[in-house]
């Protein structure tokens, strides 16, 4: 063999070793670089009942107030080094911009530390975790935190949407974006032949794990207990209480006892308020930076966001938005759904939950193992926030490694993101 064919056999060889050692799919993302996007600490306060539950004489800048205290408390990290925090909030005016600036304030972090808030209706607490890892990625930050938080006891209602002007109503797309979530989503379960019985069979799996789980123990890690002021409504009197358990939670519930409840938004419709989210408050809190930050301050690792996807669907699908999405952020990623240890997908309606579970072909096994918002509810800037922190603590409660969290988002959007368990 001449000396340049011997080379040239030589070269060939070492790139077929190469592309042998390139890590694919599921080893790929489990590998380690000092330029992950990882979490230190993620945590929310329990989840309460909208107007009725420990919650509901509490305002949402003061649960964001407790979140934000509590993350410092538990990850140790110096408020001074915190670049940026960003909060999705979908109810309060202007996202609550001004008064959760205060309520970072408040909670220690210096006035050097920039606050922003953003309203992606549902998705605006896995929104605020996105844009913090963006910037941390592109170089502007180094360290920051994604949070949410909404108190549906004191802004939900028809004044946190603005009525349309006569040019965005002579378009029918458009127009279609103001339909209310649950009218659409009853079209969707009609058209889409998802009947009652099954929506309330997911609805009750949702109970009945939930309770099971906070039975168990298993929301205590994620969760900071918080001392508030109540007013009793039946005597009128203001208590102190603490609120350490998510209260929407129904004991006992079942399908038999699902299907006695009238239908919410259509005569003999299917959707009511036991197999959709229940209108709740609360706030969560995600710190995030690079690993080599992390070590560098001897930040304990929880774990690290991958990559995330959004994608927009007609007005009236927002429901799809899961099945979409999901798609988009594993390839992004890399892996195969085979591949996921543990899916959070928001439970805003069973029927839209239901039909993208099903059409994703996702083992219903690994959906929202401990329940979602059906169970214990959607305080809507938080959830996305607080996806993160459970994901993370059942990840690392079962000893899996990946994860996803997802979501259909109002006006006809999905978000996702992988992530995975360190």
């Amino acid at each position: 063999m001449s000396k340049a064919r011997q080379r040239l056999s030589q070269v060939q060889s070492h790139l077929a070793s190469s592309e042998a050692d390139i890590a694919r799919g599921r080893e790929s993302i489990l590998q380690k670089s000092p330029d992950d996007i990882v979490v230190t600490c993620a945590l929310r306060t329990p989840i309460t009942r909208g107007g009725k539950g420990g919650f509901k004489d509490t305002a949402a800048a003061d649960l964001l107030v407790h979140a934000f205290k509590s993350l410092l408390s538990r990850s140790h990290i110096d408020p001074n080094l915190v670049e940026d925090i960003s909060i999705g909030n979908v109810l309060a005016a202007g996202a609550g911009a001004t008064e959760y600036r205060a309520a970072a304030l408040v909670a220690g972090f210096p006035v050097t530390t920039a606050v922003k808030t953003l309203n992606r209706q549902c998705s605006s607490g896995l929104q605020a975790c996105v844009d913090i890892a963006n910037a941390i990625r592109c170089g502007m930050i180094d360290i920051g935190v994604g949070a949410g938080v909404e108190s549906m006891s004191s802004q939900y209602g028809p004044g946190a949407v603005t009525e349309f002007s006569e040019l965005l109503d002579s378009y029918q797309e458009a127009k279609n974006c103001k339909v209310p979530m649950g009218v659409l989503s009853e079209q969707m379960a009609s058209d889409r032949r998802i009947t009652r019985d099954v929506q309330d069979a997911f609805a009750a799996r949702s109970h009945q794990r939930a309770e099971a789980a906070q039975k168990a123990g298993k929301f205590d890690e994620e969760t900071a207990p918080m001392k508030v002021k109540w007013v009793d409504p039946k005597t009128d009197e203001e208590k102190e209480i603490v609120v350490d358990k998510d209260d929407g939670i129904r004991s006992g519930m079942t399908v038999e006892g699902l299907a006695k409840i009238k239908p919410a938004f259509k005569e003999g419709g299917s959707i009511h308020a036991g197999n959709a989210s229940q209108v709740s408050d609360g706030a969560a809190a995600v710190l995030l930076m690079k690993r080599s930050t992390a070590e560098k301050l001897g930040q304990k690792i929880v774990g690290k966001l991958v990559c995330s996807s959004v994608v927009g669907v007609k007005p009236l699908l927002m429901g799809i938005g899961p099945w979409k999405a999901i798609p988009v952020a594993l390839e992004k990623a890399g892996i195969r759904k085979e591949e996921v240890d543990l899916w959070e997908i928001n439970e805003a309606f069973a029927s839209q939950c239901v039909w993208c579970v099903k059409e994703l072909g996702l083992d219903e096994a690994k959906v929202n193992p401990n329940g979602g918002a059906i169970a214990f509810g959607h305080p809507l800037g938080c959830t996305g926030a607080r996806q993160v922190a459970t994901l993370f603590n059942e990840l690392g409660r079962t000893g899996k490694k990946v994860g996803v969290t997802s979501m259909c988002v109002g006006t006809g959007m999905g978000m996702a993101a992988v992530w995975v368990k360190e």
